[in-house]
C-alpha cells in the first residue's frame, strides 16, 4: 500500500502519515506493507520521519518519476497559483504488483482505517 505525500511536514501531510503509523500493527496480520512517497528528498524523509516516530519506508522521488508513473504528478492550484505536484492519492498494490484500488482526494483522517477495510 503506497500513499503520496504532497508536501513532508505540513499539516494534512503529517496527519495522514500519522494515522498511517498508529494503524500499523492493524495492517501487519494482512502482510501490507505500507509506505509513502514524495518529490522531496531524503534528507526531508530523514527529518520527517525522526520527528514524528514513522517506522514504515517514506520514499523520496525527487524527479517525480514514480509520481508521473502513477499519475500523481499533476497541475494543482492554490490561492490562484498553478503549479505541479502530487495530488494526495493511495494505492493498494497486490502480491503481483498490480493496482488493486486507487483513492483520489482523501479525507487524511479517516483514510488509513478506510484503506484496513479494504483489505479485511
Amino acid at each position: 500500500m503506497g500513499f503520496g505525500i504532497p508536501k513532508d511536514d505540513t499539516p494534512g501531510c503529517t496527519k495522514e502519515t500519522c494515522n498511517f503509523q498508529t494503524y500499523l500493527p492493524k495492517f501487519k496480520p494482512s502482510k501490507a506493507a505500507v509506505l509513502g512517497v514524495s518529490i522531496l528528498d531524503e534528507k526531508s524523509k530523514a527529518k520527517f520521519a525522526n520527528k514524528y516516530d514513522i517506522t514504515f519506508p517514506l520514499l523520496a522521488d525527487p524527479e517525480h518519476e514514480v509520481a508521473e508513473k502513477y499519475g500523481v504528478w499533476q497541475q494543482k492550484s492554490f490561492m490562484g497559483r498553478k503549479f505541479m505536484g502530487i495530488v494526495r492519492t493511495t494505492y493498494l498494490i497486490g502480491p503481483d504488483s498490480k493496482v488493486q484500488r486507487r483513492w483520489d482526494n482523501v479525507k487524511v483522517d479517516e483514510h488509513a482505517d478506510e484503506v484496513l477495510g479494504a483489505l479485511s
